[in-house]
């Protein structure tokens, strides 16, 4: 438990200092996401962004365990 929280503490880190070149990515505007816009209504669904970042993830984790 204390190495995941201490990976954990490393990758926000990471993350935080890399914002600014973060935020120019184009996740949460990729083609597979849902944004339907009606009037006085609007649904947004990253779909293509959620599962670009799950398949990140689950790459950095399998990674990490081998």
């Amino acid at each position: 438990m204390q190495r995941a929280l201490i990976v954990a503490g490393i990758v926000l880190l990471a993350i935080g200092l890399a914002w600014p070149w973060l935020s120019k990515l184009p996740l949460g505007r990729l083609p597979g996401d849902l944004r339907i816009e009606r009037e006085g209504f609007s649904f947004y669904f990253p779909l293509a962004s959620g599962l670009l970042i799950s398949a990140v993830i689950s790459l950095i984790l399998w990674w990490l365990r081998k």
